[in-house]
């Protein structure tokens, strides 16, 4: 069991929550039992360590049944161990370590996606967790971070996402031109969402065809390069008196309504 918060090991998996140590390793921390649940079972081959105290473990029998299958090696901790380990206040009592799988342009638009969500300086964790949860949620066939946007290995996103950054393809550290061209030589649509676009519910019926959504900035939205690579821009009636819609919650609309677009015509 591991006992001492200051040891080696113990260390080397807290340094995962600093950007330059999983860049160092290409490795990267999973807190709590959904995570280590959702990576044991899509992506085992991933999972490296899983660190638990006895009665988490306890609770959690399935996960202890899934590292065993997988091959992963369970190493039992203190509370204190798992505190030093984790983000988190409370990591509920589980830790693992996973290997970073990033997938390439190439590979994402080989497989002829219909829907995609492009992230051009998304900088909230929160934010950007959120619209790969929606993206996955909404059947997207992946997502595309540019350099600008914030890690995804990030645990603030890695927990936002709710172990959705198992489920679908995600390319990181894209430059916007290349994915844009990418994505239109597949024969891709890429439309931006836009507080001054144009009208999304006169343009929706072409959301039934393969789109990629461009999301940008929090607060400063997509900058006149970005919005000019874009074959449209469109923005979301507000029919209340809010000021604006939270990023994450707009992208969820867009991706949303285009998945409704692309399947209102197969059978329930």
């Amino acid at each position: 069991m591991l006992e001492n918060p200051r040891s080696p090991r113990v260390r080397a998996v807290a340094k995962l929550t600093k950007r330059s140590a999983r860049q160092e390793t290409g490795l990267f921390l999973l807190e709590g039992p959904q995570a280590a649940r959702e990576a044991l079972a899509y992506r085992p081959e991933t999972v490296l360590e899983l660190f638990a105290t006895p009665s988490a473990l306890e609770r959690h029998g399935d996960l202890r049944d899934s590292a065993r299958d997988s091959g992963v090696e369970v190493v039992f901790t203190t509370e204190a161990v798992l505190d030093a380990m984790a983000d988190t206040v409370t990591p509920q009592g589980i830790v693992a370590v996973a290997r970073q799988t990033p997938s390439s342009l190439r590979e994402i638009f080989a497989a002829s996606p219909r829907l995609v969500a492009i992230c051009e300086e998304v900088r909230d964790p929160g934010n950007l967790g959120t619209i790969i949860r929606a993206a996955d949620a909404a059947g997207a066939d992946a997502v595309i971070l540019t350099g600008r946007t914030v890690d995804p290995y990030n645990p603030k996103v890695v927990r936002a996402t709710t172990g959705s950054l198992f489920h679908l393809p995600i390319a990181v550290g894209v430059d916007l031109v290349n994915a844009v061209d990418r994505a239109r030589a597949a024969g891709v649509r890429v439309v931006a969402a836009d507080i001054g676009g144009g009208d999304f519910l006169a343009a929706r019926s072409l959301l039934a065809e393969p789109t990629a959504w461009l999301f940008g900035n929090e607060a400063r939205g997509l900058d006149d390069d970005a919005l000019a690579l874009a074959d449209l821009s469109l923005r979301l009636p507000i029919y209340g008196s809010a000021e604006s819609l939270n990023l994450a919650t707009a992208a969820s609309v867009c991706l949303y309504e285009t998945a409704f677009a692309q399947r209102s015509g197969e059978p329930s």
